[in-house]
């Protein structure tokens, strides 16, 4: 399950940011995932649940943007939902379409609670 490594990653950089901002806790984190970023979000957030035990991020709460995936056509420029990366152009029927969307996997925020809040 590389959740797992995924949640333990997320958690080292939300911890080290909140710690460099003087942070006493984290009580949310919020996440880009694309769907078509190969990453499952529930098992994430069992993960991350577990990954941040003992740590600033203990009880945050993971909140995840799911954006669908998009394709442009290499031929006309159509651009239209994908939810796998092998697509056809649905008006020239080309196979040239390159993904523009649903590949992201970013942090967006944290919020950070100051020591004694």
């Amino acid at each position: 399950m590389h959740e797992m490594s995924i949640a333990l990653s997320i958690v080292d950089a939300v911890e080290a940011k909140a710690r460099e901002e003087g942070a006493g806790r984290i009580s949310g984190v919020d996440l880009l995932i694309g769907k078509l970023a190969g990453i499952e979000p529930e098992s994430l957030k069992f993960c991350f649940s577990s990954a941040s035990k003992g740590t600033l991020a203990e009880d945050a709460v993971l909140a995840i943007d799911e954006p669908e995936g998009i394709g442009e056509c290499g031929e006309c420029g159509m651009r239209f939902p994908v939810t796998f990366y092998y697509a056809e152009c649905p008006e020239c029927r080309s196979l040239r379409i390159k993904i523009v969307s649903g590949e992201e996997f970013l942090i967006q925020s944290i919020t950070i609670e100051e020591e004694g809040e």
